[in-house]
């Protein structure tokens, strides 16, 4: 055989190799995108939602009890999710591990989240829980690394930890105090951070076969009703005559803007630009409350807020660099 048939038979293999091919593993979590995108543009997006609706949910709590309140949001954003699923793609049945696989995420991310949140809240400090929820992403990159779904890079971590930073003096800014806080409170907000990293994980590595819209949809369906339940005997003893209309408008808009909408683009984004530097949006919700405190309740924010905004910012960008 002349030598440059012998050459091409010793290459044309390579090219079949089955290293070569993606396998279905690999095809299932695409690389994210380094550079600024529209996913990052409808990441920030989402982080103003649901900074700002800190105040329009204390607004609606004045006179909605928090499990009530919970359970009634839950259950028309539930239906609303359903009926826009229905809607845009119809019901489609999924093989039984990938729904198994979603109605483990709904019960972690919804189910348990909201209950560890709420319980958490009412037997802690609204500092100590800010500052704990801190932890959030740094436990959606480390949970990412040890999963397999995420790399951690150097920037990423320095990134990272400015964000942390710059979330704690954003928090610290107003005046932690100690008042009404309590070991089984810190745990329970703690729990909900590590449900809310679980959740946000999960939905990176369920990849592209599922769309957005049915993972958040089929979360949101299997995680409610545990959610809804729990709030029933507050409902049971529920006065209707005695709640504002502005209670009411707090209770349609926090279910379907911050829930509903927010949680499908939130769940379209991360599978684009990844967990972790989804979760690091996160470190801005805070900045986006007290900025909102301070143009609704003219609550002044302090010269550590600032600057802890500035480093959440910077946080953010240098998580971008290679």
């Amino acid at each position: 055989m002349p030598a440059s048939k012998r050459r091409l038979a010793r290459v044309a293999p390579r090219a079949y190799s089955p290293a070569a091919v993606s396998t279905p593993a690999t095809a299932a979590v695409p690389a994210p995108s380094r550079g600024f995108s529209a996913s990052d543009l409808a990441i920030v997006g989402v982080v103003i939602v649901w900074g700002t609706n800190y105040t329009v949910v204390k607004e609606a709590m004045e006179t909605l009890p928090p499990l009530a309140f919970m359970s009634l949001r839950f259950t028309l954003a539930a239906l609303a999710m359903g009926a826009l699923l229905l809607a845009v793609e119809g019901w489609k049945p999924l093989p039984r591990p990938v729904f198994l696989k979603l109605m483990g995420l709904g019960l972690v991310g919804n189910t348990l989240y909201q209950l560890c949140f709420i319980l958490g809240l009412a037997n802690t400090s609204v500092a100590n829980s800010g500052m704990l929820t801190a932890v959030t992403p740094v436990l959606v990159a480390t949970l990412g690394a040890v999963l397999g779904v995420e790399r951690l890079t150097r920037p990423l971590v320095m990134g990272l930890a400015l964000g942390v930073a710059g979330m704690l003096m954003v928090l610290g800014g107003r005046g932690a105090s100690q008042h009404g806080a309590s070991l089984l409170g810190d745990g329970l907000i703690l729990g909900a951070s590590l449900c809310w990293a679980l959740y946000t994980v999960g939905i990176r590595s369920m990849g592209p076969e599922v769309s957005a819209l049915r993972i958040t949809a089929i979360c949101m369906l299997t995680g409610a009703p545990g959610v809804v339940l729990a709030g029933v005997p507050e409902l049971l003893r529920l006065e209707p005559a005695h709640l504002t209309a502005g209670a009411w408008a707090g209770v349609v808009y926090s279910a379907l803007v911050p829930l509903v909408l927010a949680y499908f683009i939130w769940g379209r984004t991360v599978q684009k630009v990844g967990s972790s530097r989804a979760g690091l949006y996160n470190t801005g919700i805070p900045v986006v409350a007290a900025l909102t405190a301070w143009g609704v309740r003219g609550e002044r924010p302090s010269w550590m807020q600032v600057l802890g905004a500035g480093l959440v910012l910077s946080g953010v960008l240098l998580s971008r660099r290679r």
